[in-house]
């Protein structure tokens, strides 16, 4: 310890975004002399309708040394293997984004070339049924691999569903475990230093005061710290993402629990469907400049399978992100720092993305701006990628069925994204190598899956024999389908994850196939 080191770092707002941050310092910054304080108030509550994830959550919970299986008994998680996404580049199709990889390169030829030439040849399957999540996924199928696991069952990538306000409950229970400590209240007022304007200390409504040294916004849309007290801007992104409205509902069903998260897109938006362990979460996504809330509200709940189980929920955001995701002696997460949306589930992520970006970069007392500068850059790069990734699924559509479906297919698109369409137009190539998120699988998922195939393919797949490269292609096929047969059905694997575990070392076994 110095002078300089970081004492008091508090974190403003609980939910998933709080707790997450706050069990993460437990881990990380378990020094002996930093304390971590997290403020919240049970009058504010939170929004806690981020139920699915991507994979990266499952290095967040690793690196914190959390048991899978207590966490999926925890949260009444099931597992995610990708999207089903209906109706979004025509009505009555569909397609599916599944998590990890297509197939397997050929000599340095990446897998989807090859079948981009392959289906100039013949008629043959949607690319999902070369990678190991969608076939599972197809099949209502789910096995975890184990470390000694091979191709094609290493290939089979996956998140989680679950219970919001339980994952925020079982991260207060780890972050308290390792010394957080939760004070209880609403703040009413910031104080700022008057030389150089950082937040010196947070009034809450009983009187009470809680200084700090850093201080973590994770007050949701309202930004209390990053933008109320120091109007740090907010960069707008409706113009791309029209959408700014969301109403949730859980709701009652029956049937085993599918492997994954469906998203269907209706006249006025989208609605999401996932399956937890005790109920279904389900939403509708939309712009209030297409439908009313009532319209919107009407069709969600003339959707849903089962009853509804609680009043619906209506939100208001703005697609977006602040302009500065660290000011002064603040850092924003969570939704004060932005919102995409909430297709492809990227929100925790974001989340994750910024304490582990915090935790490499974290500062002194002396705050240098470098680190403050180098934080900002890369949360910008992964907050536009992403927003690209976004877009993507809304613009690459051929619906013309609603003014809603006109103006999205219709816009004009940022120029990051437009140089990514061309290129894959071309001939089929991307580039995705420095980029956190979304690799390439994942792009060409829904390229191909909206319809968007390429004029051509790369002239290195005509170096490799066709007939070779046609046998090759049937051997991934049907060893993906051959595995898939012998793994558990999803609701199976999710019964024994869920077994009270006999000894404190007992854990389910995983697949090495």
């Amino acid at each position: 310890m110095n002078e300089h080191d970081i004492r008091d770092v508090v974190v403003v707002g609980g939910g998933t975004a709080g707790w997450m941050a706050a069990a993460a310092f437990s881990r990380f910054l378990h020094n002996g002399h930093t304390r971590i304080t997290l403020i919240e108030s049970e009058e504010i509550g939170t929004i806690g309708v981020g139920e699915a994830t991507i994979p990266p959550l499952i290095t967040f919970n690793r690196m914190l040394g959390i048991n899978e299986n207590d966490f999926v008994r925890a949260t009444k998680a099931t597992f995610k293997l990708g999207i089903e996404f209906v109706n979004w580049g025509g009505i009555g199709e569909r397609y599916f984004h599944p998590f990890g990889y297509h197939g397997h390169e050929l000599e340095g030829v990446h897998f989807h070339q090859l079948y981009l030439r392959e289906r100039k040849r013949r008629a043959i399957q949607d690319i999902s049924a070369w990678s190991m999540s969608g076939v599972a996924a197809a099949m209502g199928r789910f096995g975890r691999p184990g470390r000694g696991a091979r191709p094609p069952l290493s290939h089979l990538l996956y998140a989680f569903h679950f219970d919001a306000g339980l994952y925020a409950r079982f991260l207060r229970d780890y972050a308290e475990r390792g010394g957080v400590q939760r004070v209880e209240g609403k703040v009413v007022d910031v104080s700022l230093r008057g030389e150089d304007g950082h937040v010196s200390s947070l009034t809450l409504s009983d009187g009470r005061t809680v200084a700090g040294d850093l201080f973590v916004d994770c007050s949701g849309f309202r930004g209390l710290l990053i933008e109320q007290a120091l109007k740090t801007g907010y960069e707008d992104w409706t113009h791309w993402l029209p959408c700014d409205r969301a109403i949730a509902v859980p709701s009652s069903y029956t049937g085993p629990p599918d492997p994954f998260t469906r998203a269907t897109a209706h006249p006025l938006g989208w609605q999401w469907r996932i399956p937890l362990q005790h109920r279904m979460g389900n939403g509708y996504v939309y712009s209030s400049a297409f439908s009313s809330d009532d319209e919107a509200e009407a069709k969600l709940l003339a959707s849903l399978e089962g009853e509804p189980l609680a009043e619906p929920r209506r939100l208001s955001f703005t697609t977006g992100r602040r302009k500065q995701a660290w000011n002064r002696n603040v850092v924003s997460m969570g939704l004060s720092s932005g919102f995409v949306e909430p297709l492809e589930s990227t929100s925790i992520h974001l989340v994750q993305s910024g304490i582990a970006k915090l935790v490499a970069l974290f500062p002194d007392l002396r705050f240098n701006p470098v680190e403050r500068d180098e934080y900002n850059r890369q949360m910008q790069e992964v907050f536009e990628d992403v927003r690209d990734f976004i877009i993507l699924h809304y613009n690459a559509t051929r619906r013309d069925d609603s003014a809603f479906w006109n103006r999205c297919r219709t816009m004009d698109i940022p120029d990051s994204l437009a140089r990514k369409v061309a290129l894959w137009r071309a001939k089929g190539r991307l580039f995705r190598e420095g980029l956190e998120l979304f690799a390439t699988p994942s792009w060409v998922a829904v390229m191909l899956g909206q319809g968007i195939v390429p004029e051509d393919y790369e002239p290195a797949v005509d170096a490799l024999d066709e007939d070779r490269v046609a046998t090759a292609l049937e051997e991934m096929r049907l060893g993906y389908l051959e595995l898939a047969q012998k793994l558990p059905r999803h609701e199976e694997f999710i019964a024994q994850a869920c077994r009270p575990p006999m000894a404190p070392t007992e854990d389910l076994p995983e697949f090495v196939l």
